[in-house]
């Protein structure tokens, strides 16, 4: 076991104050991980006719969405709901005549909801405030208005927590001659205020929160159920109140808490979905805001910033991204499309137009990936648009009359079916837009190819965008270094099962080695071997609401492309912000790599920075030579204007030792992320420790953009030389690398719900076990990480562990490769809670029916935490006081709730399937199929004892696997497998060699061929199905 320091308190940056209802960060819970899954729809006049009809069927929508909204413990808090709507101009001339306030015309004026601190003291001084910045922003603060509500249905949680609520009324100044000119204003001014109370320390600046302020739009909402949205704001029911769009929203807040700013609408959008690569846009746009430059903001753009608020939810963070798009000078669907566009580089059909409009905008941002039917408005066009995917339904139709009626399902709105003239669900990628100043709906391919002639994108990209097989050959590659190979390999942790079991496959057949699942080894922080930087963290995956991706069967909807140069400025169009150097895949052959370390085209230039540390400083060696390398970095990157930075471990000898390649990547993308710097270089890594497709994952989620795993094509080289690899050439078999671990690295990402690796990376969608709070927060900031564990000290120790095997005085015998013992016991490899001693005790016990010699197999499994194995190992139950036996359910009771997990027959033997069953039935308890159906005889098989090899629950999985009508019939419980147990965020597996004649009767398929299930069910892709 490492011998880590006491866990640093933890410090994360991100520790939002408890607001609105919303908890802080404490013990387990992060409100980082807060997801929504909910109803969201529309109604809009096609012709534009504001009418309070408009608004009453918006609310008749939102009430009929209400399944899709929750409520706690308490029926009557709701997790939110709310209503956008246009600036009712006649009503909020009457309600601002009431509270003594003149409204100038129509457009002239803004307008907004704000919500305030029920102290009185505190709630006057934050007014004051926001009148002076109005002021000084050249706008006239024309006064306040308490909205009226009605809190009598509220439950106590929403009521503890409900904000006091003012309308604010700000008129334009004469030189904004546009309405959008005053809607950035405004934009400003809410900006300035919300950081200003913050950072000025304002009392309960906390629970400050704008949810519009705008001369087009008006937005109701709290925590509230939708039911109570009409009877809370009375203005609502007001017939001034009129519009001719109403776009609503019923939040269920997935495993969260609910508070009053995370209600939607936000300002510009209802989402119903999550947005899967979270994490990497506030990266990345955190990083962009540096580098500004609006010809429409002028000097101002420095006060809007930081344009993402870090306590806001992903569909928050959302809208603020598309706020500032949109106010920057694009159309509001021209923003939609370049945060979530549609599946492009894969799509043989799309015209060479549009083709060219997504490639040049992803030379300036990701994509925000994940399941979504995002709705949006700017009070003047309302639309929706679904992901790549489709993963969220949104159906719509249209009356005689020009009613849109737009929602998560159908029939929200009561409508004679005479009335209604088109009806339709929204594509996959698609956009619906209703042009309400047109008074038409805009078809998609309008949409998408007036945007795509707006500026010559494909001439740009042809005098810009290189692609990698332009650029010319390197004339000469550095020959293979076999006398001190093994040294270097030894240096990197490398074992005989990375070469037989991971690197074999990969440059044999170009696909990941296929083994048996399950980890009985210990976790990396618990483990005496020196371990991989890699090991310490665990990939995450989506599951039910928010599913995997099928990478496999929906290829044309995945993407692996990557581009190498600085990031043009967001916010303005030009010819050269798509400079760039474009390459299909992010894992380089050594050919490809020295293309990119020799090219030189303009506008782009490359350095190389070592990442070693030298072995004479021990420990603190490491932590020192991450600072310089920061430094370095920037100086490299400010000085010499260098924009694609490879970061090489070669080198590694006696004297120097290799900084953990994921550590320098991670470590430095954070440090670049703080100093504005980030999109200003490409981070390329020359590693010879990288050789998994997991370690090329956490390097791409850690900002890498493209990797050279050097070592591992030499060692393919020695095995090919060696004769271990027969039957292909070097250069067959790094290929076969380059797509077994791309291929491996999308996979992945899809498991998250990520199409697109352009998303993937720097969106962090990793935990780690075993680091210091301390570690996270300087090197990996904002992983969570929940338990501590090691330092920077622990880690070095670690690598100067492996580099003393390498480099130190013993024979040359020595330094042969270890065995390995991480994927099959070996006597001096990892430790292995199923070892040969725990194995013979358990056959033992079954063989004699020993229950001595099953108690002690039971002790050395349960001894795991003597063993250093696992976390529950390490943890004891508190004492108690006992209770009498004869208030103890009896054993019966007991032994009936019993289940067996679900192991699939052809996974285990029909042996072992038929045992499991036979003996949860004399129990009275449950066994479970599993995915591969059940031999229909056993359905009705008794003997003279009266067993049963029945399963009494019958599993149904993606791949329908021996799902019959009778199969189901002869179940006591049916059990729908929405994610895989085994590997997470992917199907399930049976190797062709385990398919046999009868296991393949069975799952009614053909014998010898590989069987895997789908990672989600086609057929019920999203929560709604």
């Amino acid at each position: 076991m490492k011998n880590p320091a006491s866990p640093a308190p933890a410090s994360s940056p991100r520790q939002p104050a408890a607001r609105l209802g919303r908890p802080a960060k404490q013990g387990l819970y992060d409100p980082w991980f807060e997801h929504d899954a909910c109803g969201v729809g529309f109604v809009a006049d096609l012709k534009g006719r504001a009418t309070h009809e408009i608004l009453r069927q918006g609310i008749q929508v939102l009430e009929n969405l209400d399944h899709r909204g929750a409520a706690g413990s308490e029926p009557n808090t709701g997790d939110g709901a709310g209503i956008l709507l246009q600036v009712p101009h006649a009503f909020c001339v009457e309600a601002a005549k009431k509270a003594r306030i003149t409204l100038p015309a129509a457009g002239t004026y803004g307008t907004g909801l704000i919500f305030l601190p029920r102290n009185a003291t505190h709630r006057r001084k934050m007014e004051e405030k926001f009148a002076a910045i109005i002021q000084s922003e050249g706008q006239t603060f024309l006064g306040w208005r308490t909205v009226p509500t009605d809190n009598a249905s509220l439950g106590e949680t929403a009521k503890a927590s409900e904000p006091y609520i003012r309308q604010v009324f700000i008129g334009r100044a004469a030189n904004l001659t546009t309405e959008l000119a005053f809607e950035r204003k405004l934009y400003v001014i809410r900006k300035r205020a919300s950081t200003e109370l913050r950072d000025e320390g304002f009392v309960g600046a906390e629970t400050w929160y704008v949810p519009s302020l705008s001369s087009r739009t008006l937005v109701y909402k709290g925590m509230l159920l939708t039911t109570q949205l009409a009877t809370y704001f009375p203005d609502l029911q007001n017939p001034l109140m009129a519009t001719a769009i109403a776009l609503v929203h019923s939040r269920f807040s997935t495993n969260t808490f609910p508070s009053w700013d995370r209600a939607h609408p936000y300002r510009y959008v209802a989402h119903n979905g999550e947005i899967n690569t979270l994490r990497g846009n506030i990266n990345w746009m955190h990083a962009r805001q540096a580098h500004f430059i609006s010809d429409a903001f002028g000097d101002d753009i420095k006060k809007i910033l930081p344009v993402i608020n870090p306590n806001g939810s992903d569909s928050a963070m959302f809208d603020n991204t598309l706020e500032l798009l949109h106010l920057a000078g694009r159309s509001l669907p021209h923003a939609v499309m370049m945060m979530i566009p549609e599946p492009w580089s894969n799509h043989q059909t799309m015209d060479d137009a549009r083709e060219a409009f997504y490639q040049y905008h992803a030379c300036l941002m990701e994509p925000w990936d994940g399941p979504a039917a995002m709705t949006f408005t700017d009070g003047h066009v309302i639309g929706a648009v679904l992901d790549r995917n489709g993963l969220r339904p949104a159906r719509y139709y249209v009356t005689r009359s020009g009613l849109v009626v737009l929602a998560s399902e159908a029939g929200v709105l009561d409508i004679p079916a005479a009335d209604i003239v088109e009806k339709g669900r929204i594509q996959p990628g698609r956009m619906f837009l209703v042009d309400t100043v047109q008074g038409r709906i805009v078809p998609d391919e309008e949409i998408k190819r007036q945007l795509a002639a707006e500026f010559p994108y494909r001439q740009w990209l042809k005098e810009h965008l290189v692609h990698l097989d332009d650029l010319p050959a390197a004339p000469e590659l550095p020959a293979p270094d076999r006398d001190t190979l093994q040294q270097r390999q030894l240096a990197f942790g490398y074992t005989h099962e990375d070469e037989r079991a991971i690197l074999m496959p990969m440059a044999k057949d170009g696909v990941e080695g296929i083994g048996s699942m399950g980890n009985d080894t210990p976790l990396a922080v618990l483990s005496n071997k020196p371990r991989l930087l890699y090991d310490y963290f665990k990939q995450l995956f989506a599951q039910v609401t928010n599913p995997p991706i099928d990478c496999i069967r929906e290829e044309i909807i995945t993407s692996a492309e990557t581009r190498l140069g600085s990031e043009g400025n967001l916010l303005q169009p030009g010819a050269t912000a798509c400079r760039r150097v474009e390459i299909d895949w992010p894992v380089l052959t050594n050919e490809e790599f020295a293309k990119i370390r020799r090219m030189a085209l303009p506008g782009l230039k490359v350095d190389t920075l070592p990442i070693l540390f030298r072995v004479s400083r021990g420990e603190q060696g490491l932590a020192k030579a991450m600072e310089e390398l920061c430094v370095l970095a920037r100086r490299t990157i400010e000085e010499d204007e260098v924009n694609v930075l490879i970061l090489s471990d070669r080198g590694v000898n006696k004297d120097h030792a290799p900084i953990p390649a994921l550590l320098a990547v991670a470590g430095l993308h954070h440090y670049l992320i703080r100093e504005g710097l980030r999109t200003q270089v490409s981070i390329v890594l020359e590693t010879g420790e990288a050789r998994q497709v997991h370690h090329m994952a956490l390097l791409i989620g850690y900002g890498c953009s493209a990797i050279n795993p050097y070592l591992a094509f030499e060692t393919i080289d020695e095995m090919i030389h060696e004769g271990i690899l027969p039957g292909v050439d070097h250069k067959t078999a790094c290929k076969n690398l380059v797509k077994a671990t791309a291929k491996g690295v999308v996979k992945v990402a899809s498991k998250m719900g990520i199409s697109a690796i352009q998303s993937y990376r720097g969106a962090q969608v990793f935990e780690a076990v075993g680091l210091r709070q301390d570690v996270i927060d300087h090197y990996f900031t904002w992983t969570p990480s929940r338990v501590g564990g090691i330092g920077l000290d622990v880690i070095a120790q670690e690598v100067l562990m492996r580099h003393r095997d390498a480099f130190g005085d013993r024979n040359a015998t020595d330094h042969a490769l270890p065995a390995g013992g991480q994927f099959k016991w070996r006597s001096d490899g990892e430790y292995h809670l199923f070892n040969p001693e725990s194995i013979h005790a358990l056959q033992k016990a079954v063989r004699t029916g020993d229950y001595g010699v099953f108690k002690n197999y039971s002790r050395l499994v349960n001894e795991q935490g003597k063993n250093h194995c696992t976390l529950r190992g390490m943890l004891d139950f508190k004492p108690s006081d006992a209770i009498p036996l004869e208030e103890v359910e009896s054993v019966e009771k007991i032994l009936a709730r019993f289940k067996t997990g679900a192991m699939s027959y052809g996974s285990i033997s029909k042996e072992a399937h038929e045992t499991l069953a036979i003996a949860m039935n004399r129990i009275g308890g449950k066994s479970n199929t599993g995915e591969g159906g059940e031999d229909a005889e056993r359905f009705t098989w008794t003997n003279e004892q009266g067993d049963s090899k029945n399963s009494a629950i019958k599993q149904v999985a993606s791949g329908r696997f021996g799902v019959t009508s009778e199969y189901l019939l002869s179940a006591k419980e049916i059990q729908i497998k929405m994610a895989q147990g085994a590997k997470p965020g992917e199907g399930g597996q049976l190797p062709g060699t385990k398919v046999y004649p009868w296991v393949a009767k069975t799952r009614h398929t053909t014998a010898g061929v590989g069987l895997m299930s789908p990672p989600q069910h086609h057929d019920n892709d999203s929560n709604e199905e």
